[in-house]
């Protein structure tokens, strides 16, 4: 389960994250990631606090993920099933991501008959195209 913090709730942080985020087709999923206006693209935000503060709480915006999976990839069985191994993958995966941005995973219909191993790897190849600037990727052709 993700934390409250980490979570989109309303539609209209839904909407957001995938009018403004980066959209990436990968295998089973797509995945709609805005990194924020001020993200590093190349990796995580690492700061260093010193001792003192060491328990106190960090001041950078949470991470923060969310789950689409339509009537289309199946029954509300196949849907929960979907959601839980999507949830549970995001989850070891949020700490990777720049603080304060905003991920939205929608499961395509073929995620129903995806094996875990198939969504993770799926997962990981659109986050990192996701992540990748489009400049980037054109100069590597």
């Amino acid at each position: 389960m993700l934390a409250t913090s980490h979570r989109l709730r309303h539609s209209s942080e839904f909407a957001a994250a995938m009018r403004a985020g980066r959209r990436v087709n990968r295998g089973s999923v797509v995945v709609h990631l805005d990194l924020g206006p001020d993200a590093d693209r190349s990796g995580p935000i690492v700061t260093t606090k010193p001792a003192r503060d060491a328990g106190a709480e960090s001041s950078a915006p949470a991470s923060r993920a969310g789950f689409v999976v339509s009537k289309a990839v199946g029954g509300a069985v196949v849907r929960n099933l979907v959601r839980r191994r999507l949830r549970h993958l995001v989850r070891e995966r949020l700490d990777t991501l720049p603080a304060g941005s905003t991920l939205v995973v929608r499961a395509l219909p073929s995620a129903a008959e995806a094996p875990y191993g198939r969504l993770a790897a799926d997962l990981d190849a659109a986050l990192t195209a996701a992540r990748t600037s489009r400049r980037t990727s054109r100069q590597r052709r």
